[in-house]
Order: structure tokens, then sequence, then C-alpha cells
């Protein structure tokens, strides 16, 4: 089996795509935030007027130009109020379709991904990923362009503005910024690891809480809640420990920026007061524009605040992406082939030529060795032998679940590495040990096999499986909701509504994993008459644990770790006195 490979992608350039649709909205929402901050670097220059006109003509400043100079600021922050509006409504919406478009593709790609991903992923890591990390993205999205255009326009504008006050004053202000931008960077990174350890541990907690709750029947069972309230005392402390440790650098991050913003209005306080008293002309600072520079200098210091105040969310939503980012790297090991072909007309023969395999976390132990096997169309084939020795990879590798290291698998000739996977699998039913029913109806569950499929064929389906006679019995019929996972419903009751499915689907190909052997004898009686009429004209390969379910099959093939070592009819195998011989006498004895 490949293992699943990454491709390297860097996390912005995986996330800028996802503004495309959204360009000219959020064009327009830069351009309201350009407003904004116009309208603060306003009102600076308007108080250094009015205060210069007071200081050297007095006579100049009349109650029009006050009223003037009112009117204008107050047009001013109509606009800005108008432009803030649309910045916090219409930005949070574009935020909002941007993660509805991720969590899309998200979610996309992990139903592209085969088992050997699942197998090695929790299930609790990766609906985290979908849920509270593209939250984060959310924010991220709209906010970010917002405030470092935002900052970026109040520093810059600030910068020229000032250099024409007074440039002097401006340089030495300025000076210190790369210093403070240094010392926040450095800062900024240990808070960015400790977000990502928080997320991973997140992620560990949510699939904790999955665990201890599907199993709860088994937790109370075995009395074990103080073990798994323990299980997740530990967990959740780790995570305070690494919110600890998230916290004190965020603290630091803070704590410095407070620092640089007194050291830097200092700087101003005191050299502006140098200035006004300078005799030098060509430096010399009026009160107005040391009013003007104060002003100027907390305007920036705003900006520099917000991007601080923004920098928790920024980091949540760079991890975020770098987790998205994670996801959709994994390139799926098993894709069609570039002009696959559609599985058509499938009589169901079935050759295993060579087929050799082995799981991705085993590098050396082989579960299948260059074994071969033919089921002829419409044969009854039942695999027997010891736990282990490959009867349920070998069912998994027949609908392409598993990618082969060695040989080849044809149905009706052809190789199913060259036809595509949709075709394959719809040719191909299964009926597990452990029923999986989704949450909704009984209805919605047999339909899962034909989802356009009428009333008429649902519960024709249901009659054939034998399931009819016990939904009819239910309050709802059909429409009884099954609870999670179906929990609601016993299991041969379970077992029915997927022999149902399978019905409804009608393939040719049928895999039977053990289908009844976690039944009690009841249970099993009826399952098994399903069954009977379900594999009637099918290709039918049957794992079976209880050994008289399957005394009736065309073929037996006993499978070792060493690879088929016999096969032929029950009646054949008994009275060579062989493997199966004794695995019959050992299960009819008990």
């Amino acid at each position: 089996m490949a293992k699943n490979k990454t491709k390297k992608t860097h996390p912005i350039k995986r996330f800028l795509p996802y503004y495309k649709p959204y360009t000219k909205d959020i064009i327009f929402d830069l351009c309201c935030a350009a407003l904004t901050t116009m309208c603060e670097l306003a009102l600076p220059l308007i108080v250094r007027k009015i205060t210069g006109a007071a200081q050297e003509e007095p006579i100049s400043l009349t109650v029009t130009m006050i009223l003037t100079f009112g009117g204008v600021y107050l047009a001013m922050r109509l606009i800005d109020t108008i432009a803030y509006y649309y910045m916090a409504n219409r930005g949070h919406i574009i935020g909002a379709k941007m993660e509805t478009d991720m969590r899309r593709d998200l979610f996309g790609h992990l139903q592209k991904l085969s088992f050997s991903y699942f197998d090695n992923t929790k299930v609790g890591t990766l609906m985290s990923r979908t849920t509270s990390d593209l939250f984060d993205i959310t924010e991220f999205a709209h906010h970010c362009p917002e405030e470092f255009f935002i900052a970026g326009v109040k520093i810059l504008g600030s910068f020229v503005i000032l250099l024409v006050i007074n440039p002097v004053l401006a340089l030495i202000t300025f000076a210190m910024i790369p210093v403070m931008i240094l010392v926040l960077i450095s800062f900024n990174g240990k808070m960015k690891e400790a977000f990502r350890q928080s997320r991973v541990q997140v992620g560990e907690l949510n699939s904790q809480v999955e665990d201890s709750l599907l199993g709860i029947h088994e937790v109370k069972a075995f009395a074990n809640e103080g073990t798994e309230i323990r299980k997740f005392h530990e967990g959740n402390h780790k995570f305070l420990g690494i919110k600890g440790t998230m916290y004190k650098y965020m603290g630091m991050f803070q704590a410095s920026t407070r620092f640089f913003e007194g050291l830097l209005y200092i700087v101003v306080v005191v050299v502006g007061a140098l200035l006004l008293i300078a005799k030098n002309p060509v430096i010399q600072l009026d009160a107005a524009d040391y009013i003007a520079f104060l002003m100027y200098v907390s305007t920036l210091f705003t900006s520099v605040r917000r991007i601080v105040e923004f920098t928790e969310q920024f980091q949540r939503g760079m991890t975020g992406i770098e987790r998205f980012s994670e996801i959709l790297d994994v390139v799926p090991d098993i894709q069609d082939k570039p002009g696959a072909k559609i599985l058509e007309n499938v009589r169901g023969d079935i050759v295993l030529d060579k087929v050799t395999f082995r799981y991705e976390e085993d590098k050396v132990q082989n579960v299948l060795s260059e074994l071969s096997l033919h089921v002829r169309a419409g044969e009854n084939v039942a695999l027997v032998g010891p736990s282990g020795c490959g009867k349920t990879t070998l069912c998994s590798l027949i609908p392409r679940f598993y990618e082969l290291q060695g040989g080849q698998i044809l149905i009706d000739g052809q190789n199913i590495q060259d036809v595509t996977m949709r075709s394959l699998r719809q040719n191909i039913g299964i009926v597990q040990q452990n029923v999986y029913l989704f949450s909704g109806t009984i209805r919605d569950n047999i339909a899962y096999g034909k989802p356009d499929a009428t009333d008429e064929e649902i519960e024709a389906a249901a009659r054939l499986a034998g399931a009819d006679e016990f939904i009819n019995q239910l309050p709802d019929r059909y429409n009884t909701y099954v609870g999670e996972r179906g929990l609601k419903l016993s299991g041969g009751q379970r077992q029915r509504v997927s022999i149902a499915r399978v019905f409804l689907k009608n393939p040719p190909v049928l895999i039977l994993d053990e289908a009844t052997s976690a039944l009690d004898n009841e249970s099993e009686r009826l399952v098994q008459k399903s069954i009977e009429k379900l594999t009637v004209g099918r290709t039918t390969i049957t794992i079976a644990h209880r050994l008289t379910t399957i005394k009736n099959a065309d073929r037996i093939v006993v499978l070792t770790s060493d690879g088929i070592v016999e096969e032929g009819t029950h009646k054949e195998l008994t009275e060579k006195g062989g493997m199966y011989a004794d695995l019959y006498k050992l299960y009819t004895a008990d």
C-alpha cells in the first residue's frame, strides 16, 4: 500500500485563492477602511490649523472658520460611520463565505482520501480542523487585510505628515520603530508555536471526548468512569499548561508594546519640548506643530495597539490556515488513472493474480504474498482461516480501498486500477459485521444504497431483506429515527437494514464480512435467510467464523498466513481431513 504523500504548499499560497471570488467586495471594504483612516488623520491637521491661527493671528480665528472646520469633520465622521458599518457587516459576511468555501474543499478532500489515511488519523482531530480552526480563519480572513491596510495607511500617512511638520523629530521618532518591530517579532514567533501546540492539543481533547462518549456503554459496563475522567483530566491540564505558555509570551508581547509606546511618547515630549525652545529656525517647533505631533504619535500608537490586539486572532488564523493546508497537502494514494474507464455490464468474474499487500505501518511483514484466486461469475466463495491471515484485507482490496504492492486484481478481465473507483464500487455491495447506520430515519438509511430510490423501491428492498416486519411494528414505521449509529435498533435489526440497503443497490458482486458473527441465534437465523436471498445470482465472497453458515457455499477457500492451503466444497474438505475439517470439528464441538 502506497503511503499518503504530501505536497508542500505555503499556507498563505493555499489561502489567498479563497479571496478571489470576493475581490470586488474586499476592494470596496479596503476603500471603506481608507475612508475611516483619512478621518483619523484629518483631526490633528484641523487642531494644528486652529491652534496655529490662534497663536499667530488670533484675529483670523473666526466663528465661521471654527464652524467650517467642525462641519467638515462632522461630515467626515458621517462618512466614517457608514464606511465602518460596511466593514463590520459585509466584512464578516465575506469571512463567513470564505470559511464556507474552505470547509467545502476540506470535507471534499477528506472524502477523496483512502482508508490508510483514516487508519492513522483521529476523527476528533479532523472535526476540530473543520470547525474551530476554520472559524478562526473566518475572523482572520476579513480582519487581516483591514487591520494591516489601516495600520499601513496610518503609519505611512503619519510619517509623511510628520516629515513635513518637522523632519528632525519625525526621523528621531520613527528610528525607534525598527527596534520595536524586531523585539515584537521575536515574541511573535514564540506565540505562534504556542498557538500551534494549543490547536494540536484541542484536537487531542476532541478526539478523547469523542472516543469516551462513543464508547459510553463500555465505560459504564466496566465502571470505568473514573478512568475516563482521569484521562480527560490529564489532557485538560496539558492544554492548560500550553495555554499558560501561550499567554506568557502574549503578555511579554503586549508589555513590550506598552514599554515602547511610553518610550516613544517621552521621546516626543522631551525632544519636542527642546525643539520648542531651539533658536535654530530650521529645526524649531511651534506649539501648534507640537500638539499635532503628539496627536499623530497617539494615532500611530493606536494603530500599533490594534495590531497587538489583533495578534492573538492573527496567530489563531495563521495556525488554522497551516492545519487546513496540512490536510489539503495530503495527496490521495488511490486515485483514478488519467483516462480510466467506466466499469459497465459487470458479470462478476474476479481474478486475484499474485497479489501482494502490506499495511503502511508494517514495513516488513506482508499480509498477502503473491496470492492468486479465481472467483467465477455467480459463484459463492467462502473464505475461512485463523484471525489475522488476511481475509478481510483481501476483501478490502477488491473495491480498491487500499493499493496493492504487487500483482493485479481483474474484474471481467479489466484491471481494477484501469477503471474509475466510483463505477467499481457501485458494482460491489458490502455487508459487514459492524453495521454503521447514519443518524436519520430507517428510510434514509435504506435509501443510502440508491439515493434517488422511490418509496416503493425502498419498501421492496426491506421486504427482500426481511426487515419490513419489524419496521412496520415501529410507531413511525420507515420514518423511525434510528439514533446515533443506529443504537435505537437491535443488532439483528441494524443488520437487516444494511442488507436492505444492499438489495436496493443491487450490485452484481457481493462481499459478506462476517455479517452474522455478532448476532444471537434468532437474529442470525433471520439475517441468514435475508443473505441467502441476497446472494442469488451474484458473485459472492463470504468471510465467516460461524462455519455452519457456509456449508452450502460453492467453494470454500482456507487462507493462512502462508496463503491458500485448501479449497473445495464443504463435503470435499471435511472428507479430506485437513485444516478445514479440523476447524469444523472444533467449531461444532464448541
